[in-house]
């Protein structure tokens, strides 16, 4: 039986009539189907039909109509993407500047406890909310107006942005930044007799071997200081290596760093993998709490 239709259909005479003989309905009854011509025969195309056999099945009207679908739900994803990325990016720039913030040690003044090239993450959280530096902590602060003279900065835009840069951690902290560890703190008289001798705060001997660098003297100065309130005394743990308060004692800031220019308490060492380390406050300077003075604090 032949399933196209018969050539009487086309020229408009009637279509035989007989049980060999399909009737239109037969050919076309199953929606959708394919009618296959036979060699040779036309076939009419609608216009529909006009881009090729695709059109036959729909398919490249689906395909067309499949992309314009997607067209929006890309862009959406791309929104959605960028959006994702700023907010990470906000989010990482408010624990930048309140919460911890990451430095890299460049020098050897605080070995063995940090060595050049560690990777640091400052807790700024330590002393928030009324919270003071104590005997003990290794703290990051700017040194600019105590271990360094105060530039002169041009007024404008330009400065204040990196300013505001730095704080954030946008811009790198640069050459003002030092890492040391807090031995006094206001009200505290800290005193040495030079090599051989402990260093002293209010009177009371402290035993740093177990953070001071293997061989080196707890000091190879005299000195005899009181901290004024709301300053700190800072030495480094590699002390034969440090440039620290000793050293600016002639100065007008006297070696003491305002508790206003730490940025934070040295909290971890993440990097390198095998130096990773929390910098707890050790319990040498434990001996000297309750000593005196308005030295105690919170």
């Amino acid at each position: 039986m032949s399933t196209h239709e018969p050539p009487a259909d086309r020229d408009g005479r009637p279509a035989p009539t007989g049980a060999d003989s399909p009737t239109r309905s037969a050919v076309v009854s199953a929606p959708g189907a394919r009618v296959v011509p036979d060699a040779g025969e036309a076939v009419d195309r609608g216009p529909d039909d006009a881009d090729g056999p695709e059109g036959l099945d729909g398919a490249a009207d689906g395909a067309d109509r499949t992309a314009s679908d997607e067209e929006p739900g890309e862009g959406g994803r791309s929104r959605e993407l960028l959006l994702l990325t700023g907010v990470c990016l906000f989010v990482l720039l408010l624990v930048n500047a309140f919460v911890a913030r990451p430095f890299s040690v460049p020098s050897e003044s605080m070995e063995n406890t940090l060595r050049p090239g560690d990777r640091l993450i400052v807790n700024k959280l330590s002393y928030a909310f009324g919270g003071h530096p104590r005997r003990g902590d290794v703290v990051v602060f700017d040194g600019t107006g105590s271990f360094l003279r105060k530039p002169l900065e041009p007024a404008g835009l330009g400065p204040s942005l990196r300013s505001f840069g730095r704080e954030i951690g946008l811009v790198p902290a640069g050459d003002t930044v030092y890492v040391k560890r807090v031995v006094g703190i206001g009200g505290d008289r800290v005193t040495s007799a030079g090599p051989g001798h402990p260093i002293t705060v209010n009177g009371v001997p402290v035993d740093e071997s177990g953070h001071l660098f293997p061989g080196d003297e707890p000091s190879n100065v005299a000195f005899d200081v009181v901290v004024p309130p709301g300053k700190l005394w800072v030495m480094g743990d590699h002390r034969s290596a440090s440039r620290d308060s000793r050293d600016h004692l002639g100065e007008p800031g006297g070696g003491f760093v305002p508790e206003s220019k730490v940025i934070g308490r040295a909290a971890w060492v993440v990097y390198p993998v095998g130096h990773w380390a929390d910098l707890d406050r050790p319990d040498a300077y434990a001996a000297a709490e309750g000593t005196g003075g308005h030295g105690e604090q919170g």
